[in-house]
């Protein structure tokens, strides 16, 4: 199931063989895989082919994925800058989780919020979810900010271990719930 999301600036598409160098380059940088949980450090090719395997083998499971996993590609570029998830779908709750990373020389460009943004209009739009459970890692303010943003609130914290670097942390579990997010589209709309 070839899912492509687009935005005026990035479209979201499954992962594939050619993006083997720009995954290997963009998630061996411990800055970045310090604030992922099953990111290892070092991030060799044979962890990028094994991912790009694993995301095929998830797309092909069956009928209702139980996750989309999707590389977040520039345009008119064609330039793969990170990657966003919805996974840990619950077709019976309704539920969905998922994160996202972008790679250190995108920062500060807006490209991850446009990309979670169309995660959440995708989860809750076209698959139907109710309500996304995501997260940070305690430290990490700029996905705190950019969740709380798009509407996500705090609601526990938990304790985590990052594979990177192997420190045990704090984990701020955050939900949006699909309800919450059409009020904030619907305000943003009327301003609009």
């Amino acid at each position: 199931m070839d899912i492509k999301i687009e935005t005026s600036r990035l479209t979201l598409r499954p992962w594939g063989e050619e993006d083997i160098e720009q995954l290997t380059l963009g998630l061996n940088d411990l800055e970045l895989a310090r604030w992922l949980a099953f990111v290892p450090h070092p991030y060799s090719t044979a962890h990028a082919k094994n991912w790009i395997e694993r995301c095929r083998e998830i797309a092909n499971a069956g009928v209702r994925p139980t996750a989309y996993e999707f590389a977040i590609e520039l345009k008119p570029e064609r330039i793969v800058v990170g990657g966003v998830s919805l996974n840990k779908i619950d077709w019976k709750a309704g539920t969905g989780g998922g994160g996202i990373w972008i790679a250190s020389p995108y920062h500060g460009r807006g490209y991850g919020r446009e990309a979670f943004e169309a995660k959440i209009r995708f989860a809750f739009c076209e698959l139907g979810l109710t309500k996304l459970v995501n997260g940070y890692f305690d430290g990490n303010e700029n996905s705190w900010a950019m969740q709380r943003e798009l509407g996500y609130r705090r609601v526990a914290e938990v304790t985590s271990r990052c594979m990177a670097d192997g420190r045990q942390t704090i984990e701020h579990v955050t939900t949006l719930l699909r309800g919450d997010w059409e009020d904030r589209e619907n305000q943003t709309s009327k301003r609009a």
